[in-house]
């Protein structure tokens, strides 16, 4: 296992505005807004590579980087062994090649050509989002890669038809071999054996590291492309390349494969939602797969206030973080970020609350919409987002 993915370089793109997420991007990249209360989402794929033995690891940054890089410098600098060419290392835009900032995911990684190629003995080019919530053995993908000597391997994973419009779809024959590729097609091909499914693309690319150098320079001679692994270059990959599929193997150990999309808010309160179930979609539990992070040392959270008369603090249905006090309220449904309070007297339902926000006595959120959507941001599906801005300074 270590001698191949030694040979691997994962490519983690970090660098997208998030804006269906607002107003937690307000000052952040997407990559760390807060997952499951203390986590960020940036946490779960690189805890993916960890576990997966890959340690070898580029970020490409590029909007609102500051807390990011902060995040990544505090809790992962230390997890790999630098005196074994191990890294996990933040690669800001540098504009080698010219004077735009990335136009695309493609264009991302042709930036970096020069640092790319400045990594040793690396065959193989692993790509990744920092925007998704799932657990996956990457070296599964890249053993697959080198047995069926792909020039390319997706990650591809079963979505019902219906939603296909929303990916990248994929062609398959029973071989695993990619036959097409659409981005987001108003009708979907289905599975090659089950009609009421589709393959969509997880984001996730294996490039033979030469044929990576190659097309990257071809695309960004052409003034027609948007410069986007899935729009632009992956489709026009298959008639000329050996391009296969990974099936996606759920390492959550449950049921049901668990892969979400957390780019808007209504994803990111459903994906966060699955955490708080009595046996939760996501396990976060798990030991044999964990999720690291890093975190402030806060205090644990508390809930007071059960004298006889008064109202006590209570949290239901929802994720606590540390550092935070419930000071005579009532959460529920609610995912509450490090060092919040909840004062006496405050309701709270179906809302997101950032770190850093100290909620004043008799809030009421969730209840009234008209009042909610004057004070708070509010989804199209009416979740309530409460940033540090609306009620008092916080850092992101």
């Amino acid at each position: 296992m270590s001698i191949l993915v030694n040979r691997t370089l994962g490519i983690l793109l970090a660098g997208g505005v998030g804006e269906r997420l607002y107003p937690l991007t307000r000052h952040r990249a997407k990559p760390a807004v807060p997952f499951g209360g203390h986590y960020r989402i940036v946490d779960v794929t690189l805890s993916n590579c960890i576990n997966s033995g890959l340690r070898k690891v580029f970020i490409l940054t590029q909007y609102k980087s500051l807390s990011l890089n902060r995040h990544i410098r505090n809790g992962w600098y230390n997890l790999v062994a630098k005196d074994l060419d191990e890294f996990i290392e933040i690669i800001p835009p540098q504009k080698r090649v010219g004077d735009t900032w990335y136009l695309g995911t493609a264009d991302a990684v042709w930036q970096n050509l020069y640092t790319i190629g400045g990594v040793e003995n690396i065959e193989f080019v692993l790509i990744l989002g920092g925007d998704h919530i799932y657990k996956m053995n990457y070296y599964r993908m890249v053993k697959q890669h080198v047995d069926t000597r792909a020039d390319v391997t997706i990650g591809a994973i079963e979505v019902p038809i219906e939603d296909g419009c929303r990916y990248g779809i994929l062609s398959i024959d029973s071989s695993g071999r990619v036959r097409n590729f659409v981005e987001k097609p108003a009708s979907p091909p289905p599975h090659y054996d089950k009609p009421d499914k589709a393959f969509a693309s997880m984001g996730i690319y294996v490039f033979n590291k030469k044929l990576l150098e190659h097309i990257l320079e071809e695309d960004s001679r052409n003034p027609a492309s948007s410069h986007d692994f899935g729009t632009d270059l992956l489709g026009s990959m298959v008639e000329k390349y050996n391009v296969c599929a990974h099936n996606f193997i759920d390492e959550n150990k449950k049921e049901a494969q668990y892969w979400r999309d957390v780019g808007t808010i209504e994803s990111y309160y459903e994906a966060n939602m699955d955490l708080v179930a009595v046996t939760p979609l996501f396990n976060l539990y798990d030991k044999d797969w964990p999720i690291r992070t890093h975190q402030r040392q806060y205090p644990p959270a508390k809930f007071v206030f059960a004298d006889e008369g008064k109202r006590m603090g209570i949290a239901v249905d929802s994720i606590v973080s540390a550092g935070c006090i419930v000071s005579g309220g009532r959460v529920q449904s609610s995912i509450l970020s490090p060092d919040v309070r909840v004062n006496s007297f405050c309701e709270i339902a179906n809302a997101i609350i950032d770190r850093d926000v100290h909620l004043p006595e008799q809030t009421i959120i969730g209840f009234d919409p008209e009042e909610d959507r004057r004070r708070y941001h509010v989804s199209e599906s009416g979740i309530i987002v409460v940033a540090p801005e609306d009620l008092s300074a916080g850092a992101p």
